[in-house]
């Protein structure tokens, strides 16, 4: 089963397609949407990760053959009121780099004693623009006051998880996979689209 993936995000592109071999024995494969540079791009006008993923996968489903998902995630922490939240990739501005936005999340955090945070991650799949299902995915951790690791991206050399001792950036991909937000989601989508293969 192919199904076709509304991202250009080549750290989440790089994480879907591992999930595929992980999660699926490769039964389910996901593929770039054809002609995705070319397709109007999506507003993500939404206040809620939920709302932005259907939106896109709504919206980049009408322009592709066959099942289509798209991904919001991001990071929240409860001391800044939920920030970065849905802007996560846009915290230091529209044109914010990962460097700028946890540089900006550092500065916020400052003299912050609650360093709590939340990667949340959901997915949604739609079929020539109606909606199929959404999957949310959630891990709890603590933001560091300094970048640690060499691996993953966005805020992942900030975000340590307390169970293996590390920030996201540290670990395997693999083993992020295993734990992640956007491992717990994808996992959750993988289930549902072979469940749906079976009784087919």
């Amino acid at each position: 089963m192919t199904v076709f993936c509304a991202t250009s995000n080549p750290g989440k592109l790089r994480e879907f397609l591992l999930a595929a071999r992980c999660f699926a024995a490769d039964q389910v494969r996901f593929q770039v949407l054809p002609g995705l540079d070319s397709v109007p791009p999506c507003a993500e006008s939404g206040s809620s990760f939920e709302e932005n993923a259907t939106q896109k996968a709504l919206h980049y489903s009408s322009f592709g053959p066959g099942i289509v998902f798209a991904d919001d995630s991001g990071l929240v922490v409860p001391a800044l009121d939920g920030e970065p939240g849905v802007r996560s990739a846009r915290f230091a501005g529209e044109d914010a780099t990962d460097a700028d936005n946890n540089r900006l999340l550092l500065e916020k955090l400052a003299a912050a004693s609650d360093r709590r945070a939340i990667f949340v991650c959901v997915l949604a799949l739609a079929e020539q623009g109606r909606l199929r299902a959404t999957f949310r995915g959630e891990v709890a951790g603590v933001i560091l006051d300094r970048p640690r690791g060499a691996g993953g991206f966005g805020y992942d050399p900030l975000f340590y998880y307390p169970p293996l001792s590390a920030t996201f950036a540290e670990l395997s991909p693999e083993q992020k996979l295993q734990v992640s937000h956007r491992g717990v989601a994808l996992r959750k989508m993988i289930g549902f689209l072979l469940a749906q293969a079976s009784h087919a």
